[in-house]
């Protein structure tokens, strides 16, 4: 029994699908917050929450492998991850395969990337096996960071970002769960083919799309004062947006890594197929 998160998101989604609209011979149980909003797939539906530790324990009872996708941002993200984590040992779990983050660790420039870390952590801790999936941030999603002039603002200077296709980062997956047992200790840092500066970034983009899109580099102070007077925002969350930016700039995410292609057999997308949909 594979036990599969976030099937009403992108990446989560895909795999559901790929893996409900396949000749697969395992079975696939859809664990997700709203049932309303699942796909509508022949599949065992369970309901639960992160934070619910008892429910998570009866959604994920009979589950081998489970496939965990990271929570949506929040103060509390650490502390609903390690609830869920603890719940899917408690049921028995054996391999839990976790979406996480290319630069994840405790010190990690993006501090998110922090809470990546902690929930690999916990997951080490259980006892249970892992397959982390360290995900670039995502190539297709660049251009909604742009404002209604079409630019894209942060303190990213000429640093690079090796960003990787959300269609990979499911594929990916999906690959690990069908063959699990082959995947049982691995991390793979998931890239795209090459490592953009956010000027080439929004200058290829816009070229896709039909769109005028620029980068316009920021101080830090610019950073944070631009996102304080158009957010009400914690200061958390403005740590965890500007981050994105800084990352880029001190080259954190920049390595590029053939892991998409070691795992599934094909080149990582470009930016320009990420965005067509090919």
């Amino acid at each position: 029994m594979i036990a599969v998160t976030g099937a009403t998101g992108v990446v989560g989604g895909r795999v559901a699908h790929a893996l409900l609209s396949t000749d697969f011979r395992t079975e696939v149980r859809l664990v997700v917050r709203d049932p309303s909003r699942a796909p509508d797939y022949d599949a065992d539906l369970r309901q639960c929450d992160y934070s619910d530790e008892e429910a998570a324990v009866e959604a994920l009872r009979g589950t081998d492998v489970l496939f965990m996708v990271s929570a949506a941002e929040a103060r509390d993200r650490r502390e609903q991850h390690r609830t869920f984590v603890r719940a899917a040992a408690r049921a028995g779990v054996e391999h839990v395969v976790y979406t996480s983050f290319a630069g994840a660790a405790g010190d990690a420039t993006f501090t998110l990337g922090r809470d990546h870390f902690d929930t690999e952590q916990a997951i080490r801790e259980s006892g249970m096996g892992s397959t982390f999936l360290r995900d670039n941030f995502y190539l297709d999603v660049w251009p909604d960071f742009a404002d209604e002039h079409g630019v894209i603002r942060g303190p990213a200077g000429t640093g690079r970002v090796a960003a990787v296709a959300r269609a990979d980062v499911a594929e990916v997956a999906v690959a690990v769960l069908r063959e699990p047992a082959a995947h049982v200790g691995a991390t793979y840092v998931l890239t795209g083919p090459e490592a953009l500066t956010l000027d080439e970034m929004a200058a290829r983009a816009g070229a896709v799309l039909g769109r005028d899109l620029r980068f316009e580099d920021e101080s830090m102070e610019e950073a944070y004062a631009t996102r304080k007077a158009a957010y009400d925002a914690e200061q958390w969350q403005l740590d965890a947006w500007v981050s994105t930016y800084t990352a880029i700039r001190d080259g954190s995410v920049a390595e590029v890594t053939g892991d998409v292609e070691r795992v599934t057999g094909r080149p990582a997308r470009t930016l320009e197929q990420a965005l067509r949909g090919q």
